[in-house]
């Protein structure tokens, strides 16, 4: 509190209203976006792409949340965030892929994009934060093997991924670079793709952001266009709901590079996923 009234003479406060607030911030932070700073870099344009759950999916879905929902109450108060968390995942993976059968409605779409794309000789980018031959990266990679992906992920050794990196760069026949969030977000330069997929989203807008950020960055030519995935009427279309309440008032007063919003939700704004 000091760092933003460091009058000792002041009586201190512990609130501060909103306008005050940001006032105040805007006199101690300088803030520079990358629009600001890089004026000749070419447009980024998001494209949140809602999609309905296919039929299997759906089934799958329904169950898992209802059975999910049911073992959350049987704890009671016993119920912790670990247990939330374990069933926002499991809905999660399932958006992605049907565990039955390994339909997904994401990739359908994203299928038909990529057919239009590779003809007109475009690279792309495809994020998801989980790696499971299921769920993930590998299995993005099996859905999508008519386009000969590339796969970079945090096991590669150096010469590995030094070696898929070079290739997705410089070989027509590799369009497709299919990346683990964790892994790909930071020191990649990847100018030469100029379309990004999230498959899935991630907590913290920022890693999602620095992910973009490997095709929107100096040395791209043309616009990017970032496509978001989420499936309606499930916990991914909640978690987008709770996480732009959340996010406002911080994009009015910190630059969001810094912010982890899967921080700033507490037990109950979890458990309101759920209606529980």
């Amino acid at each position: 509190m000091e760092f933003v009234d460091h009058d000792q003479n002041a009586k201190r406060r512990y609130y501060w209203p909103g306008e005050k607030l940001r006032k105040r911030h805007q006199e101690l932070q300088l803030r520079r976006k990358k629009s600001q700073v890089l004026e000749d870099l070419p447009p980024k344009i998001i494209h949140k792409i809602p999609v309905e759950l296919n039929a299997k999916q759906r089934l799958s879905y329904d169950r898992a949340e209802q059975e999910g929902i049911f073992y959350l109450k049987s704890l009671g108060t016993e119920v912790k965030i670990s247990h939330i968390l374990e069933l926002i995942i499991r809905l999660k993976q399932i958006c992605n892929f049907d565990p039955g059968t390994g339909s997904s409605s994401k990739i359908d779409d994203i299928r038909d994009r990529l057919s239009i794309l590779s003809d007109q000789g475009h690279k792309a980018l495809i994020f998801s934060q989980f790696k499971k031959q299921s769920t993930g990266v590998i299995g993005i990679a099996n859905a999508l093997g008519e386009f000969n992906p590339l796969i970079l992920t945090g096991d590669l050794s150096a010469p590995e991924r030094s070696d898929v990196i070079h290739r997705f760069k410089h070989s027509p026949s590799h369009q497709v670079l299919i990346i683990s969030l964790r892994a790909g977000g930071l020191g990649l330069n990847l100018q030469e793709a100029s379309y990004v997929f999230h498959m899935d989203r991630w907590w913290n807008p920022a890693v999602e952001k620095q992910a973009e950020g490997r095709s929107h960055r100096i040395g791209q030519t043309i616009k990017v266009n970032v496509f978001k995935y989420m499936c309606i009427d499930t916990v991914e279309e909640r978690i987008d709901r709770i996480l732009l309440e959340k996010q406002h008032l911080f994009d009015t007063l910190v630059d969001d590079v810094t912010l982890d919003l899967s921080e700033k939700l507490n037990k109950k704004d979890l458990m309101d996923l759920f209606n529980l």
